[in-house]
């Protein structure tokens, strides 16, 4: 019987809620900690950032338009998928960090949790950034918070799976839709998380991940005008990361920058509340009487 030939896997880019290949036709060699080829995975172009933007804004209104239950729903489903893909996220793991199989075997049940965290805050983030609040006069006045839009997230270089999920999930969990710019070194993770969101009920544009050159796509994203915030944690750069707050002060953009985590630790809320508006209504109780409110 002679020896039959490897099938190796295509990488493509998450776009829309589809597997494109760069406009551009680029790929380039991904290589696991002892430097040995794993892939190609495809070099995306400033086009493609283009294009996840348009999916990421189409998407963004009726996501949040979704209640916070069904998202949570949603997001629920996600970690039912990754739990039943666990091996294959295990291999890529270990190959992406260097780690024995037993180590990566703990990152990946670590990264699942932690989605499973996030999905749980869908419905509960109001109770803790929203209410009523006190005011002299006959009103209600009622804070809520409210979905910032399109995020553009750079995921951490070094963790590239548990700090990946860490970054995407309380986006999408608050309502916002994401581009995300996957590890430059270890990105196959990231693209391998994109069929997971694709056989999920996560709606097409939800999250769109691009992998390639962090200092070639991320400059069009921070300068983007449909592009409401950015999240710099795998930006490693001081200067590039200067460069990009600067570019994404010209519409205002919110911007997380990028600090020291440790990915494996409890997460807290900061990264739920980053990306969210707070709107305030005003409503009048009536007319107040010796007897009190009218209502």
């Amino acid at each position: 019987m002679s020896e039959r030939l490897s099938v190796f896997k295509t990488y493509k880019l998450y776009v829309g809620g589809k597997f494109p290949r760069s406009e551009s036709g680029r790929v380039y060699e991904v290589t696991d900690s002892k430097d040995k080829w794993l892939a190609n995975a495809p070099l995306s172009s400033r086009k493609d950032a283009r294009d996840a933007v348009v999916a990421a804004r189409k998407a963004q209104g009726s996501w949040a338009g979704k209640t916070a239950y069904l998202r949570g729903q949603i997001l629920y489903r996600v970690a039912e998928m990754l739990e039943g893909r666990k091996d294959q996220f295990v291999r890529e793991v270990a190959e992406a960090e260097g780690l024995s199989k037993s180590k990566a075997a703990v990152v990946v049940d670590a990264a699942i949790d932690r989605w499973v965290w996030y999905a749980g805050w869908t419905d509960k983030i109001a109770q803790i950034v929203g209410g009523g609040n006190p005011v002299a006069g006959p009103f209600f006045n009622l804070s809520s918070p409210e979905p910032t839009g399109v995020v553009t997230v750079v995921a951490p270089q070094k963790s590239s799976f548990l700090g990946l999920v860490s970054v995407i999930a309380p986006v999408i969990a608050t309502g916002n839709t994401a581009v995300v710019i996957a590890s430059e070194d270890s990105p196959l993770p990231a693209l391998s998380l994109g069929e997971v969101l694709a056989t999920s009920d996560l709606p097409g544009g939800v999250v769109n991940i691009l992998s390639g050159r962090t200092a070639e796509i991320t400059p069009s994203l921070a300068a983007h005008q449909d592009v409401n915030a950015i999240d710099l944690a795998g930006v490693e750069d001081d200067v590039l990361a200067k460069e990009l707050e600067i570019a994404a002060a010209d519409n205002l953009k919110r911007v997380v920058r990028p600090q020291p985590v440790d990915w494996s630790a409890d997460p807290g809320t900061h990264r739920l509340t980053a990306f969210l508006e707070t709107k305030t209504v005003w409503h009048p109780t009536g007319s107040l009487g010796a007897s009190g409110s009218s209502y």
